[in-house]
């Protein structure tokens, strides 16, 4: 692992935990055959277990941040679930921009000699929506020993600011009247076409089952017994008798 600058642990254990992050700022690049080869195994399989992590943090963590306190509001207080759910929505999108945006661009831009609080929440923005320029990246002035608890907060910042970023995405897909806009886009069938086979459907069953029952009338004029009727001329005789 090389950098233009130079070559330190730090430098790659960084950019290793990005790729399995999803993002890579193109400041360390592998040079050799073997670097790119490891590279690109590292990836298919750390890239799929990262997201299947993910997924499952955020679907266990979603109920308890968004599920159980909207239905809290709704049963306790009897307050509009749709109401509920979109306060809650906003309130948790202005809390994860503050924790995750606002509040670390303020950190980077005490701790980054060269950034102003615009270029720290630029970084900000690009690390945690996964594009990962390479323009900015913390840490590259500091000794070693300052580098490595730079990589550790780094790495902890961006794993921590995906999983809250995914949850509030989940929690605005959950609102009904995003729901109701995905609709937009699901494929509709043709109810016209869908009558028409069930019409055919019920025509068939039913004639199937009036032939079923044609035949069970047959078997049973089949199995009756023969009974003589007697003659008209047989009958008068017995009565003039």
């Amino acid at each position: 692992c090389d950098h233009p600058l130079h070559q330190g642990i730090h430098s790659c254990t960084l950019n290793a935990s990005l790729f399995i992050l999803l993002m890579c700022y193109g400041h360390t690049v592998p040079l050799s055959d073997g670097g790119k080869a490891f590279c690109i195994i590292y990836s298919v399989i750390g890239i799929p277990f990262t997201l299947l992590f993910l997924t499952a943090v955020v679907q266990r963590i979603i109920v308890y941040v968004t599920r159980r306190p909207v239905l809290y509001f709704h049963i306790r207080w009897g307050f509009s679930k749709q109401i509920v759910a979109i306060i809650h929505a906003m309130v948790l999108g202005f809390v994860t921009v503050s924790c995750f945006f606002l509040i670390p661009a303020a950190i980077f831009s005490v701790l980054e000699d060269d950034w102003n609080f615009l270029e720290s929440f630029y970084f900000c923005f690009i690390s945690l929506s996964t594009i990962g320029l390479g323009d900015y990246v913390p840490g590259e002035g500091f000794s070693n020993s300052r580098s490595n608890f730079t990589v550790i907060f780094h790495f902890g910042y961006l794993l921590m600011g995906l999983i809250a970023m995914l949850v509030v995405l989940e929690t605005f897909c959950e609102l009904h009247e995003l729901k109701k806009f995905r609709k937009l886009f699901y494929v509709k069938k043709d109810k016209e076409e869908d009558q028409v086979h069930i019409m055919e459907h019920d025509q068939l069953s039913f004639s199937s089952i009036s032939d079923q029952a044609a035949s069970m009338k047959d078997d049973q004029k089949a199995n009756e017994p023969f009974v003589n009727s007697q003659s008209p001329t047989s009958n008068d005789s017995s009565l003039n008798n």
